[in-house]
């Protein structure tokens, strides 16, 4: 019962996260910089410590008295997957929206699901799942093939989006709905690629830098709540810190384009809806958050390990992919596409059967 609340769980912040980037698209008259501040305001700066206060009482103290190597870590690891994520455009600009996509998509979910265990590998610490454990245990061997067949569903709906690319244009739509020209420079484009998908690992990497502050939040609760099992929000804590790091790299790329792209008076542009505009942005990016919200509390039902994050990847390309044919995105490419991309998507699902499957084993 536990794994599958923890997949479930999974799902709905996976539904938050390719869901999240609707409302932006009825933003009007602002600059995708100016847009993606506002509503990372809200991401990483407003809704995390608001639900950590409805969640846990002394958060605050719990920050205050961590360790400051925890603090350092977790918000060094936020500044690198903020960078990671920032630097998205880029591989998708140098290998087009398919490509580029499923490269990120794909080493994020890789690294971001061994390399904490590989680490534990080398230094071993009670309680964590090493590599030579997982690739071990039978459960272990389960997640890992789970792992495979997502990589391989992202391999092949990257495929069927480069069909649709050049079936329908030259340009396509990044996730956030922006429309991206594509300049094909292989080599660099799969540097880039590289680059954005290892820095986008990082936010797993903070949630591991940050358990301490977790740990605690979670003993207090099961001080006050005996045999409850688990505390499901015991991650808000770290994401505060995590996302403040996120927060300081995204401002100053943000800032950047702003200068840059002459976007700095978008905030006072006549005949612009500003209210209706921070509304949209406020509900994007309460809505990305949710993503990790919910993360966390199917973490806590299936440990930090290579399982969740799998699960929250896989189901954020479900999601996203999902919402490209309800939008009909995929409409007037050819049978072979759509099917390429049924296919793509029936694999990811098969994966989070799979990785599900490993876990109730363990």
């Amino acid at each position: 019962m536990s794994v599958l609340l923890g997949v479930l769980f999974h799902f709905i912040g996976g539904f938050a996260s390719g869901s999240f980037y609707i409302p932006f698209k009825k933003v009007k008259g602002w600059s995708w910089e100016t847009y993606w501040l506002v509503g990372g305001i809200f991401s990483w700066l407003i809704v995390p410590p608001l639900a950590a206060w409805l969640t846990i009482p002394d958060f605050w103290n719990i920050i205050a008295h961590a360790d400051g190597s925890v603090i350092a870590l977790a918000f060094l690891f936020g500044v690198l997957w903020g960078i990671g994520g920032f630097t998205y455009g880029l591989g998708v600009r140098y290998l087009g929206v398919a490509l580029g996509s499923s490269v990120i998509l794909g080493l994020c979910m890789v690294f971001g699901s061994l390399l904490p265990s590989v680490y534990y590998e080398l230094y071993p610490e009670t309680g964590k799942d090493s590599i030579g454990v997982i690739a071990g245990s039978s459960w272990g061997q389960m997640v890992l093939l789970g792992l495979f067949i997502c990589v391989l569903g992202i391999v092949i709906c990257g495929k069927a989006g480069t069909m649709k690319e050049k079936q329908l244009s030259t340009e396509g739509t990044d996730p956030h709905g922006m429309e991206v020209k594509t300049e094909y420079k292989f080599g660099l484009g799969l540097l880039v690629s590289i680059i954005s998908g290892i820095l986008s690992a990082c936010f797993n990497f903070g949630l591991e830098a940050g358990k301490p502050m977790a740990d605690v939040a979670n003993e207090l609760w099961k001080a006050a709540n005996p045999e409850q099992g688990e505390f499901l929000f015991q991650n808000n804590v770290t994401y505060i810190v995590v996302l403040w790091g996120g927060l300081l790299s995204n401002l100053i790329g943000c800032l950047f384009l702003a200068i840059k792209n002459k976007s700095l008076s978008d905030y006072r542009k006549p005949n612009v809806p500003i209210l209706a505009n921070i509304i949209f942005c406020a509900l994007a990016g309460t809505t990305w958050f949710l993503q990790f919200f919910f993360y966390g509390m199917g973490e806590s039902r299936m440990g930090n390990g290579p399982s969740s994050w799998i699960l929250h990847m896989a189901f954020i390309i479900l999601i996203a992919n999902m919402w490209g044919i309800i939008l009909k995105e995929w409409k007037g490419v050819s049978k072979k596409t759509v099917t390429t991309i049924a296919l793509g998507i029936l694999a990811i699902l098969l994966s989070v059967m799979v990785v599900g499957y490993g876990n109730s084993l363990k």
